[in-house]
């Protein structure tokens, strides 16, 4: 693979995943390993059921493998208690899903300012970062409006706004254009992209989207829990 952990922000070493036991066990995945160099966006492909959303999981922090080993940004997840993964995904992990996630009673600002404000940011910084980012996804005209008072695409822009709020240094998304029109899918790809640059940021971006597939620096496809082609 050639790179080294120090090069590297996400190294995965022949994890495995498995959910329920004996006959029924289902193998989400089976000794995955492969590399993320820092400030790449990384497509991960696969069809519904490929274990991608396991695999970003596990990456994220938000799931542990049965064996095999992840480290993000130099840290071995298997050596980070309770406290320390959480840590790892307020500071240094920011999250994208297919459903927005946004809190609908909330504007966009507001939004975009909860990770801020739950890390405890100087109002003053955390208003001052809210409204570089909402400019940076082109939402700085919709700052006052609700969720439910944005059009699907200007959700997701939200919250690829939200995910960068404490300068993370991994983006992780998962199916982000899954509930979107081919068009704005591409629009919010291409958002990613630029992200990844301006920020300077890694992403790694699950898609079964292959019209997406071009805006990735690289491909990883995923098949029954495994990497093929790689």
């Amino acid at each position: 693979m050639g790179q080294t952990i120090t090069d590297a922000m996400v190294r995965v070493e022949d994890v495995h995943k498995s959910y329920g036991g004996g006959a029924a066990a289902v193998h989400a995945l089976r000794g995955v390993s492969f590399e993320v160099p820092r400030g790449e966006l990384v497509a991960l492909k696969g069809r519904s059921g490929s274990g991608k959303t396991t695999l970003l999981n596990i990456v994220g922090g938000l799931d542990t493998p049965d064996r095999g080993r992840v480290d993000v940004d130099g840290r071995d997840l298997a050596g980070l208690d309770e406290e320390g993964l959480l840590a790892l995904r307020r500071d240094r992990v920011g999250f994208v899903f297919q459903s927005f996630g946004l809190i609908p009673i909330l504007s966009a600002a507001e939004n975009v300012g909860v990770p801020l404000r739950l890390r405890g940011a100087d109002p003053r910084e955390r208003e001052e970062r809210v409204e570089l980012l909402l400019s940076l996804v082109g939402l700085a005209d919709h700052a006052a409006q609700r969720p439910g008072e944005l059009s699907g695409g200007q959700q997701q822009r939200v919250a690829v706004a939200r995910a960068l709020a404490n300068n993370p240094s991994l983006l992780i998304a998962d199916e982000p254009t899954g509930q979107l029109d081919a068009e704005t899918g591409h629009a919010v790809m291409e958002l990613l992209r630029a992200v990844v640059r301006s920020e300077n940021v890694t992403a790694l971006v699950a898609t079964h989207d292959t019209t997406l597939l071009d805006l990735a620096d690289r491909v990883l496809e995923l098949s029954d829990g495994q990497i093929v082609g790689h």
